[in-house]
């Protein structure tokens, strides 16, 4: 259990057993693990079970499902930083002989290639992978169902296309590079293809009587990337520190935050939430949370990660179905950064300014639009309008002296900071739009010039 100097306020603490015990009794699971991280420390778990005295706990193995996939993203994103792939290649160019055509890496990590969603019978799930033993038996004959890149489709033998893509790039096997390039640097020693002890049993629990079945837990084969891993709350939420902020031995913070970004048009109705690059990203109650959902014959699990309020929650559950395992561990997440919001950290001047740029700062007007330009704590630039509507970004420098926006309207956008010929400033350029000291600035190089007459009244 954790130790009292990490642990929440007892009410909090009350509302997350409830939580779970409500879901474990309303969604009549044998068993039920959950655990909470906060500002990178472990801060709750707890777990109801059917059986007294034999809750799971921290350490104890459940299988995640298609939580597998957000690690398969990973490993293809590093060969990608690596430059040993670009997202925009067709698979064909690394994986040949696939019958996929132009389908790209990027739209197979984004569920948008327009596969199948599953592999043709028998159910792959509930089968041993010996059953499916190369490609063309994952993909079946009707390989395509939509054209790629227009919708999202999620498909399961896409990322066992990327676990095959990965096996050929490295010369070794999935799990092998899994192990290696993941679960070793990040600790998580307890997360791998085969249950070790003490792990869950998986069941199916009858939907009308309380009766149990046991679900087999078959290797998945070549659907491994899929979804073949079994890991524990502790490692997991080891992985949600991870999503959070990145880490330079497994993936740098900017190749983490495109994960996160849409990979396709949602759904419709489906405004709410979107899929990365192995990645879920929802917006609830204020709040986004990005992470996974994952459930295998006898297993569901869900990790969700708050970045804004620095929460992460992992449930696993061993019954095929039953609890909204995802909604669970959203509203542990809802709990803690409600019941204790985040307390921020306090606010401290730059150790140094750069006098040319804090003369950049304050109004420029975009026409008669005033904006506002400010330095920010990560030595970028800042630009908002007036009223905190329209649009805006955040800016960072290249070296040529230009910047490049990083979110909003202007993302990948250029921003310039034009000079007259004595070195003052004349104007901002950014992608082409001009902000000036004044409204309209005659003194500025204002495309289509400023009336000679300059600004008047009605009568004038």
């Amino acid at each position: 259990m954790t130790s009292s100097a990490e642990q929440l306020l007892p009410s909090t603490q009350r509302a997350l057993l409830h939580r779970i015990a409500t879901a474990q009794a309303e969604g009549r699971t044998p068993s039920l693990v959950a655990a909470v991280q906060r500002q990178g420390r472990v801060v709750w778990d707890g777990a109801r079970s059917c059986v007294d005295g034999h809750a799971p706990d921290a350490d104890t193995q459940f299988r995640i499902g298609s939580l597998t996939k957000t690690f398969t993203a990973v490993l293809v994103l590093r060969l990608r930083d690596e430059g040993l792939l670009d997202l925009a290649d067709p698979l064909e160019k690394h994986l040949p002989g696939t019958g996929t055509g132009d389908v790209t890496v990027h739209q197979l990590l984004g569920h948008s290639a327009g596969l199948a969603a599953e592999s043709p019978a028998p159910w792959w799930e509930r089968t041993p992978g010996t059953l499916r033993p190369g490609l063309a038996d994952v993909l079946g004959e009707q390989t395509a169902l939509h054209a790629p890149g227009r919708r999202h489709h999620y498909s399961n033998p896409g990322y066992t296309l990327l676990g095959s893509l990965i096996e050929a790039a490295r010369g070794a096997s999935w799990a092998d590079v899994l192990r290696r390039e993941i679960l070793e640097p990040l600790g998580m020693h307890r997360t791998g293809p085969q249950p070790q002890a003490p792990h869950a049993g998986g069941w199916a629990v009858h939907p009308w009587a309380d009766a149990m079945l046991p679900e087999p837990a078959e290797d998945l084969g070549l659907m491994a990337p899929a979804g073949q891993l079994w890991s524990t709350t502790a490692d997991l939420l080891r992985f949600a520190a991870f999503l959070a902020e990145g880490d330079e031995r497994v993936l740098g913070a900017a190749s983490v935050a495109e994960m996160k970004e849409p990979s396709a048009p949602p759904e419709p109705g489906d405004w709410d939430g979107h899929y990365g690059l192995g990645l879920q990203v929802v917006r609830r109650k204020g709040r986004t949370l990005i992470g996974h959902t994952g459930s295998l014959p006898g297993f569901l699990a869900a990790l969700w990660v708050s970045t804004e309020d620095d929460v992460a929650a992992v449930v696993f559950a061993n019954a095929t179905s039953g609890p909204l395992i995802g909604e669970v561990a959203a509203g542990l997440v809802d709990i803690v950064a409600e019941a204790e919001p985040r307390i921020p950290e306090p606010w401290r001047p730059l150790p140094d300014v750069d006098k040319e740029l804090l003369a950049l700062t304050g109004p420029w007007y975009w026409g008669t639009r005033a904006n506002i330009l400010r330095l920010t704590p990560d030595r970028g630039l800042e630009l908002r309008t007036l009223n905190g509507q329209g649009r805006g970004a955040r800016f960072t420098a290249r070296e040529d002296g230009t910047w490049v926006g990083l979110d909003g309207y202007y993302a990948g956008e250029t921003l310039r900071i034009v000079r007259d010929d004595d070195g003052s400033v004349n104007h901002l350029d950014l992608g082409s739009f001009v902000f000036t000291r004044e409204p309209y600035d005659p003194a500025a190089a204002v495309p289509g010039g400023v009336d000679a007459e300059g600004w008047r009244g009605l009568g004038d």
